[in-house]
């Protein structure tokens, strides 16, 4: 998947700012039950927010990382504060249609 350029990144910003953290990030770090929960998270929308506790080993930067190199497809538009958002487009038919 080709990296996001900066306007499709501030569109999916847009789009994740009134979203809500669907998953959080605790004392267990990035582990297969997280991956799991973002898995199935990933199966009803192709945007989601993840939230990364004080408890967390990882900063959220590092997090982020993981969680890319852990979840193929994924890609991070925006990291602010302790929240991560995630973009994944559906394989079949995507419902979020980028800019450019």
């Amino acid at each position: 998947m080709a990296a996001l350029t900066s306007k499709q990144r501030a569109f999916l910003r847009s789009l994740a700012h009134p979203l809500k953290p669907v998953v959080l990030v605790g004392n267990e770090g990035v582990s297969e039950a997280l991956l799991t929960s973002l898995s199935e998270a990933f199966h009803t929308r192709e945007l989601l927010k993840v939230k990364v506790l004080e408890s967390a080993p990882e900063d959220v930067r590092e997090t982020a990382a993981l969680l890319t190199e852990a979840m193929p497809h994924v890609q991070v538009p925006q990291v602010i504060g302790r929240t991560i958002v995630l973009f994944r487009p559906f394989p079949d038919k995507p419902v979020l249609v980028l800019p450019g």
